[in-house]
Protein backbone atom coordinates (compact mmCIF):
# COMPACT_ATOMS: atom_id res chain seq x y z
CA UNK A 1 0.00 0.00 0.00
CA UNK A 2 3.10 2.43 0.91
CA UNK A 3 4.23 2.02 -2.68
CA UNK A 4 1.11 2.99 -4.37
CA UNK A 5 0.76 5.52 -2.22
CA UNK A 6 4.24 6.32 -2.86
CA UNK A 7 4.01 5.83 -6.57
CA UNK A 8 1.10 8.12 -6.79
CA UNK A 9 2.79 11.14 -5.28
CA UNK A 10 5.10 10.74 -7.88
CA UNK A 11 3.04 10.00 -10.82
CA UNK A 12 1.17 13.56 -9.26
CA UNK A 13 4.20 15.97 -8.84
CA UNK A 14 5.48 15.18 -12.43
CA UNK A 15 2.16 15.26 -13.89
CA UNK A 16 1.47 18.97 -11.98
CA UNK A 17 5.21 20.11 -13.31
CA UNK A 18 4.30 19.00 -16.95
CA UNK A 19 1.44 20.55 -16.71
CA UNK A 20 3.42 24.27 -15.02
CA UNK A 21 5.85 23.74 -18.18
CA UNK A 22 2.60 23.91 -20.65
CA UNK A 23 1.08 26.96 -20.40
CA UNK A 24 2.34 29.43 -17.50
CA UNK A 25 1.01 32.41 -19.63
CA UNK A 26 -1.60 35.11 -17.48
CA UNK A 27 -3.58 37.74 -18.47
CA UNK A 28 -2.11 40.88 -16.95
CA UNK A 29 -3.44 44.07 -15.68
CA UNK A 30 -3.92 45.30 -18.72
CA UNK A 31 -5.50 42.17 -20.34
CA UNK A 32 -2.72 41.11 -22.47
CA UNK A 33 -0.91 37.62 -21.96
CA UNK A 34 1.90 37.10 -20.36
CA UNK A 35 4.55 34.17 -20.21
CA UNK A 36 4.75 30.75 -22.07
CA UNK A 37 1.97 30.59 -24.23
CA UNK A 38 0.98 27.45 -26.19
CA UNK A 39 -1.80 27.98 -29.61
CA UNK A 40 -4.70 26.57 -27.51
CA UNK A 41 -4.34 30.42 -25.27
CA UNK A 42 -4.72 31.92 -28.84
CA UNK A 43 -8.24 30.41 -29.45
CA UNK A 44 -10.00 31.57 -26.41
CA UNK A 45 -11.42 34.82 -25.80
CA UNK A 46 -10.54 37.47 -26.16
CA UNK A 47 -7.02 36.59 -28.45
CA UNK A 48 -9.48 34.60 -31.05
CA UNK A 49 -11.07 37.61 -31.72
CA UNK A 50 -7.70 38.34 -34.36
CA UNK A 51 -6.21 35.00 -33.86
CA UNK A 52 -8.88 32.82 -35.63
CA UNK A 53 -9.60 35.12 -38.50
CA UNK A 54 -5.75 35.38 -39.67
CA UNK A 55 -4.73 31.55 -39.04
CA UNK A 56 -8.06 31.30 -41.14
CA UNK A 57 -7.26 33.88 -44.20
CA UNK A 58 -3.74 33.07 -44.52
CA UNK A 59 -2.70 31.08 -47.63
CA UNK A 60 0.24 28.94 -46.69
CA UNK A 61 2.28 28.86 -50.64
CA UNK A 62 2.06 25.23 -50.85
CA UNK A 63 5.86 24.35 -52.98
CA UNK A 64 7.47 26.92 -50.18
CA UNK A 65 5.51 24.31 -47.53
CA UNK A 66 7.07 21.08 -49.13
CA UNK A 67 10.41 22.59 -49.06
CA UNK A 68 10.41 23.68 -45.80
CA UNK A 69 9.34 19.89 -44.23
CA UNK A 70 12.32 18.70 -45.47
CA UNK A 71 13.73 21.21 -42.69
CA UNK A 72 11.69 22.52 -40.13
CA UNK A 73 11.77 19.55 -37.84
CA UNK A 74 16.13 19.54 -37.45
CA UNK A 75 15.46 23.12 -35.73
CA UNK A 76 13.91 24.43 -32.57
CA UNK A 77 12.24 27.55 -31.81
CA UNK A 78 11.81 30.06 -29.23
CA UNK A 79 9.58 32.96 -30.08
CA UNK A 80 8.65 36.37 -28.63
CA UNK A 81 5.21 38.02 -29.10
CA UNK A 82 3.21 40.70 -27.59
CA UNK A 83 -1.11 40.25 -27.60
CA UNK A 84 -0.87 43.58 -27.59
CA UNK A 85 1.11 44.25 -31.05
CA UNK A 86 -0.39 44.52 -34.13
CA UNK A 87 2.26 43.02 -36.28
CA UNK A 88 2.13 39.62 -33.74
CA UNK A 89 -1.47 39.85 -34.03
CA UNK A 90 -1.27 39.39 -38.08
CA UNK A 91 1.96 37.39 -37.65
CA UNK A 92 1.56 34.63 -34.97
CA UNK A 93 -1.70 33.08 -36.61
CA UNK A 94 0.42 32.69 -40.11
CA UNK A 95 3.18 30.98 -38.36
CA UNK A 96 1.53 28.91 -36.60
CA UNK A 97 -0.32 28.24 -39.69
CA UNK A 98 2.92 27.25 -41.74
CA UNK A 99 4.16 25.57 -38.57
CA UNK A 100 0.91 23.44 -38.90
CA UNK A 101 1.11 23.02 -42.84
CA UNK A 102 4.53 22.02 -42.15
CA UNK A 103 3.95 19.31 -39.49
CA UNK A 104 5.98 20.62 -37.11
CA UNK A 105 6.77 19.08 -33.63
CA UNK A 106 5.67 21.73 -30.97
CA UNK A 107 7.76 20.02 -28.48
CA UNK A 108 10.52 21.91 -30.44
CA UNK A 109 8.70 25.63 -29.98
CA UNK A 110 8.31 27.84 -26.70
CA UNK A 111 6.65 30.76 -27.31
CA UNK A 112 6.83 33.54 -24.73
CA UNK A 113 4.35 36.32 -24.40
CA UNK A 114 5.74 39.38 -23.18
CA UNK A 115 4.30 42.70 -21.74
CA UNK A 116 4.75 45.85 -23.53
CA UNK A 117 8.34 46.39 -22.07
CA UNK A 118 9.30 43.00 -24.00
CA UNK A 119 9.43 41.72 -20.63
CA UNK A 120 7.88 38.95 -18.04
CA UNK A 121 7.52 38.53 -14.22
CA UNK A 122 10.37 36.05 -14.45
CA UNK A 123 12.28 37.45 -17.31
CA UNK A 124 12.02 34.59 -19.71
CA UNK A 125 13.35 36.89 -22.24
CA UNK A 126 16.73 37.66 -20.27
CA UNK A 127 19.83 37.63 -23.04
CA UNK A 128 17.64 37.15 -26.37
CA UNK A 129 17.89 40.84 -27.16
CA UNK A 130 14.28 41.37 -27.83
CA UNK A 131 13.85 45.16 -29.32
CA UNK A 132 10.65 43.80 -31.78
CA UNK A 133 8.09 41.71 -31.52
CA UNK A 134 7.03 39.30 -32.68
CA UNK A 135 10.94 38.06 -32.67
CA UNK A 136 10.87 33.80 -33.92
CA UNK A 137 14.32 32.40 -33.22
CA UNK A 138 15.70 29.59 -34.52
CA UNK A 139 18.58 27.12 -33.66
CA UNK A 140 20.22 24.05 -35.03
CA UNK A 141 22.14 21.85 -32.42
CA UNK A 142 21.54 24.66 -30.07
CA UNK A 143 23.07 27.15 -31.75
CA UNK A 144 20.80 30.29 -32.87
CA UNK A 145 20.31 30.40 -36.86
CA UNK A 146 19.03 33.07 -37.53
CA UNK A 147 15.62 35.23 -36.53
CA UNK A 148 12.52 36.38 -38.16
CA UNK A 149 11.67 39.69 -36.69
CA UNK A 150 8.46 41.50 -36.58
CA UNK A 151 7.42 41.14 -40.75
CA UNK A 152 8.89 39.35 -43.82
CA UNK A 153 11.34 40.34 -46.26
CA UNK A 154 9.19 37.96 -48.82
CA UNK A 155 6.58 35.69 -46.94
CA UNK A 156 6.76 34.51 -43.42
CA UNK A 157 7.07 30.90 -44.92
CA UNK A 158 9.93 32.04 -47.34
CA UNK A 159 11.91 33.66 -44.90
CA UNK A 160 11.49 30.57 -42.59
CA UNK A 161 12.53 28.39 -45.17
CA UNK A 162 15.47 30.49 -46.15
CA UNK A 163 16.66 30.47 -42.29
CA UNK A 164 16.19 26.85 -41.51
CA UNK A 165 18.06 25.78 -44.95
CA UNK A 166 20.78 27.73 -44.14
CA UNK A 167 19.95 29.78 -47.21
CA UNK A 168 22.08 33.93 -46.72
CA UNK A 169 19.06 35.72 -44.52
CA UNK A 170 18.52 38.95 -43.33
CA UNK A 171 15.62 39.94 -41.06
CA UNK A 172 13.77 43.28 -41.40
CA UNK A 173 15.98 45.03 -39.57
CA UNK A 174 19.18 44.35 -40.21
CA UNK A 175 21.19 45.57 -43.34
Amino acid sequence: MKKILLSLIIISTFSCAAQKKESSALIDESGNLVGIAKKENFLKEPFNAWFTPNYDDYTCDKEVIAKLKKHINNVTIKSFIGTWCGDSQDQTPVFYKILDEADFDYNNLELITVNRSKTTSDNLQEGFKIERVPTFIFYKNGKEIGRFVEYPRETVETDILKIVSDEPYKHSYQE
